[in-house]
Parts: C-alpha cells; sequence; structure tokens
C-alpha cells in the first residue's frame, strides 16, 4: 500500500491528478460559514462524482462514496500541533496534508 500526498497550498484552487490509475479534475475551496476546505472531484472531463467533501480529520473521507468507483482512501492530517485540528484557512500543505491511500487489490 503506497500512501501518496496531494501536494495542495492554502488558496481555492483545480487541478488534475491521477489516483489508483484514474485521471480526476478536483476544485477545493473555502467553504467560509462552516470554515473548513471542501473538495469536489469530477471525471476529466468535469462530469461531477462526488462534490462538497469537506476536509476534515479523523475518517476516510472516501469511506461513504464507495459506490463512485475511486479506489482508495482519502485522509486529512495535522502534523503540527493536534493531530485531529480541522486545517484552517492558512494550514493546507503547511499543517494540515491530505493523502490518498490506494485500495489494496
Amino acid at each position: 500500500m503506497m500512501l501518496v500526498e496531494i501536494a495542495l497550498v492554502s488558496r481555492p484552487q483545480t487541478f488534475n491528478i491521477t489516483l489508483a490509475g484514474t485521471p480526476y479534475h478536483c476544485r477545493l475551496q473555502w467553504n467560509v460559514p462552516a470554515a473548513v476546505w471542501v473538495l469536489d472531484i469530477a471525471d476529466q472531463i468535469g462530469t461531477p462524482i462526488i462534490s462538497g467533501i469537506a476536509l476534515v480529520t479523523g475518517c476516510d473521507l472516501l469511506e461513504q462514496f464507495t459506490y463512485a468507483g475511486i479506489r482508495g482512501h482519502l485522509f486529512v492530517m495535522t502534523t503540527v500541533g493536534p493531530p485531529d485540528d480541522v486545517p484552517g484557512f492558512f494550514d493546507l500543505g503547511v499543517r494540515g496534508h491530505v493523502y490518498f491511500v490506494p485500495r489494496a487489490s
């Protein structure tokens, strides 16, 4: 099993990424009322697959979306400070990191 960090910075962004051999288009936004980063995942042509995943710690963010066919697990970890702190606006790539772990075959 290989842990892959998804390199992010603390600003809204869109990016393309290949996870477990499948290309995806992602959008990351800051949700002001909830004070949390939110991730949208689409296929490579932009058709939404999963929208509004809050980047919180302590769980597999893809676990409830197995039907979507993304073959892996997505975790957020805080590496500085309490491990269960949810990354704030300035924390992604600094204190808060997002990791993808491909599902075992």
